[in-house]
């Protein structure tokens, strides 16, 4: 591309991308995996997420929200670095309890695999162990459910310690239910004589291997929430450090994809991870900032969320997500040009409810006006008058949002008068900061102001009491 065509206002915003060149610099290559021909046991496959079926059971809703979900599947499928070879929906009041999909549509799929030489099949929702294991024995290829794939996703996108630990533990704990094994004929060692009743033959070799595998899986549950409520603590001390000093936050939250990160770089320049996929961000993001009156605030950039976001993650993610809870105001992003925004909206909103966040101001923000149709936009203007509308990748509607931000920002409770000594411009600074100032008059013993500050300031501003006020 010639480089006089390159807008060099849109390259910078997004700050230093050093993580996105490396997240880049290693990708799957379709077609370069070796799988040998006697191994049939779907059990002992490799987990190649290379050449895909997605299979959907569409319940409720119309045909648009059955097309809409299947999409969303698709790009999940993608960010895990697979190839979508085929869709299969099929529409039944409710998924088969044995194989999800009832017996006739397991038959097609097991004729599409062979067909397109597909090594998974992708089921949207989160499959029994059973299920799981009839779907296997009859397709003959590995199947991996909606909640798998995320927690795929997660952890190839986990970067901090947190992060890591924090995937880990749920997919110990998607694991723990979906383990093989022989069963519990052979889980206790016999001993006695007669061995209790059960004879000649009852002497099991104690504790087997699946046994063995829950027990350590256990194991290192324990560790991992131990770690994490360490870092629990690491956290809350430095929530507890801005509420001290009364510095007001702000959390970015919304659908993943729909340009939390971006916005959070076009506000404070943070230089964080951009990347058009889902679940690009997974550690959250903090940075200060400062309104246009000199106050300072806190961003924070949250791990996306999705609709029927897995209960596992959504438990292991808690303290992150209570970012949310925590905060003063909620940037509530929405992706405009995204087929069913609305969606979005309503999955959202039902999981800030889940973690405690409902309660917290919110400022709905629609993004990516620049892609988005312009019936869809005249739909959501009617829909949310309150919304602002922005594009965080061209700058528009920026300036707005700062302003709504400053307006909706908690003010200080107290009004103090005082004349503070020029010798003491700690002071005017800390009014700057964490206050708000009404008036300001430089005199020959000092700064006379009328401002709005925070209790503990107030305290040490009575010294200076104005005694002309």
């Amino acid at each position: 591309m010639d480089d006089d065509l390159v807008d060099p206002e849109l390259d910078l915003y997004d700050g230093d991308q050093a993580d996105l060149a490396a997240r880049h610099s290693l990708r799957r290559v379709a077609g370069m995996s070796t799988q040998l021909d006697d191994i049939s046991e779907v059990e002992y496959r490799d987990l190649q997420l290379e050449r895909v079926v997605l299979v959907s059971v569409w319940t409720t809703g119309s045909q648009e929200d059955a097309d809409n979900a299947m999409a969303e599947l698709k790009l999940l499928s993608e960010t895990a670095g697979s190839q979508v070879l085929e869709a299969l929906v099929q529409r039944r009041k409710a998924p088969d309890p044995a194989t999800f999909i009832g017996r006739g549509k397991v038959d097609e799929v097991r004729e599409v695999v062979i067909a397109t030489g597909a090594d998974t099949v992708i089921c949207d929702g989160e499959l029994e162990p059973a299920q799981l294991r009839n779907l296997e024995d009859r397709v003959g290829v590995k199947v991996i459910d909606r909640t798998s794939l995320i927690l795929d996703i997660f952890a190839s996108h986990a970067k901090s310690a947190e992060g890591k630990a924090q995937v880990e533990l749920a997919q110990l704990q998607y694991l723990r239910q979906r383990l093989r094994g022989w069963g519990g004929n052979l889980s206790r060692q016999a001993g006695g004589r007669a061995a209790g009743g059960a004879g000649i033959g009852g002497r099991g070799p104690g504790e087997t291997k699946i046994e063995t595998d829950r027990r350590r899986i256990k194991t290192r549950i324990a560790v991992l929430r131990r770690r994490l409520r360490e870092l629990d603590q690491v956290r809350e001390t430095k929530r507890s450090q801005r509420t001290r000093n009364q510095v007001p936050s702000v959390a970015i939250v919304g659908y993943t994809n729909a340009g939390k990160s971006s916005l959070l770089n076009r506000l404070t320049g943070a230089g964080v991870l951009v990347e058009d996929a889902l679940f690009a961000t997974l550690d959250a993001t903090t940075r200060r900032t400062e309104a246009s009156d000199g106050r300072v605030f806190t961003l924070t950039d949250t791990v996306g969320f999705i609709r029927h976001l897995p209960h596992d993650l959504v438990e292991a993610f808690r303290s992150t997500l209570e970012e949310s809870t925590a905060a003063d105001l909620l940037l509530h992003v929405v992706d405009g040009s995204d087929p069913d925004p609305f969606g979005q909206v309503s999955a959202v909103r039902t999981v800030l409810g889940e973690i405690g966040a409902s309660g917290v101001a919110e400022q709905l923000v629609i993004n990516k006006t620049d892609a988005a149709a312009d019936d869809t936009l005249l739909a959501l203007r009617g829909a949310f008058p309150d919304a602002l509308f922005i594009s965080a990748r061209t700058g528009e509607g920026i300036d707005e949002l700062l302003a709504r931000i400053e307006e909706r920002l908690p003010r200080p409770g107290l009004e103090v008068r005082a004349l503070v000594p020029y010798a003491r411009g700690d002071l005017i600074d800390k009014i700057h900061s964490a206050g708000e100032f009404i008036a300001t008059e430089h005199t020959e013993h000092g700064t006379r102001i009328v401002a709005r500050v925070n209790a503990e300031l107030a305290g040490e501003l009575a010294a200076y009491a104005d005694p002309d006020a």
